[in-house]
């Protein structure tokens, strides 16, 4: 609370100010439904983020909080559930995760290596940036269903984000799988990476016995009432 608390005392988003030793403007815009973004930019680059930024869950929670330099995420950036609880931190100036909260036991997400994993072997599993909510947002928000859901309802239907994640730490393919019951309807969905930002298909690699490895993220997600993508599970079960 005291994090978030601060946190949001040093959002401004009024007027012209100076930031990182430049003239920059303050800007709001919506990532989905969910999320609104508070941010700055250059005055002479309104493309350009420069200075703090903050993401908000239904305005109310933050979900992402850091600083841009130029355009690029710097130094310590922290990324927290739809509830405020930290998920994880990381400094983008020293390419380093400084926490990574515990997974649920009966959460949204899972991971599988490609070897054959004994009780002896010392396994890291993938990890994205952003955390276990915030990062994995944009695969989520890509999908809209192949049938209209204001003419079919999405009442029981449910999918699968499967992520396969390189040994160099590189998204190397993206699929979804929907299923519904109701509509005899069950089909998997290779996505293209190009709808990507660079960002979104980099993480930190899966491990076994220190060598990196293949791997796959497994999201469980259900179909929203609009035709997108929500995670299976809330946020409000104790980690």
């Amino acid at each position: 609370m005291f994090v978030r608390t601060i946190i949001s005392a040093i959002i401004i988003l009024s007027g012209t100010v100076q930031c990182l030793g430049q003239e920059v403007i303050g800007k709001k815009d919506r990532l989905n439904d969910d999320i609104t973004e508070k941010f700055f930019v250059l005055k002479d680059s309104t493309e350009i983020k420069n200075g703090q930024y903050a993401a908000y869950y239904h305005r109310k929670h933050i979900v992402a909080y850091g600083i841009y330099n130029n355009g690029k995420k710097a130094g310590k950036w922290r990324f927290f559930d739809p509830n405020g609880r930290i998920m994880e931190m990381y400094d983008y100036s020293t390419r380093t995760l400084q926490f990574e909260a515990k997974d649920n036991p009966v959460g949204n997400i899972s991971y599988l290596l490609d070897k054959n994993v004994s009780d002896t072997d010392r396994i890291t599993k993938p990890v994205k940036i952003g955390g276990r909510y915030f990062g994995y947002l944009p695969y989520l928000g890509l999908f809209k269903t192949p049938f209209d859901p204001s003419q079919y309802t999405t009442y029981g239907a449910a999918a699968v984000v499967e992520l396969l994640i390189s040994p160099m730490g590189r998204l190397a393919d993206f699929k979804i799988h929907v299923a519904s019951n109701f509509l005899d309807y069950d089909q998997t969905i290779t996505m293209s990476l190009g709808l990507l930002k660079e960002e979104d298909k980099e993480f930190i690699p899966a491990t076994f016995n220190g060598e990196p490895v293949l791997s796959r993220i497994v999201i469980r997600c259900k179909v929203t009432d609009d035709g997108g993508l929500d995670f299976l599970y809330n946020f409000n079960n104790a980690y």
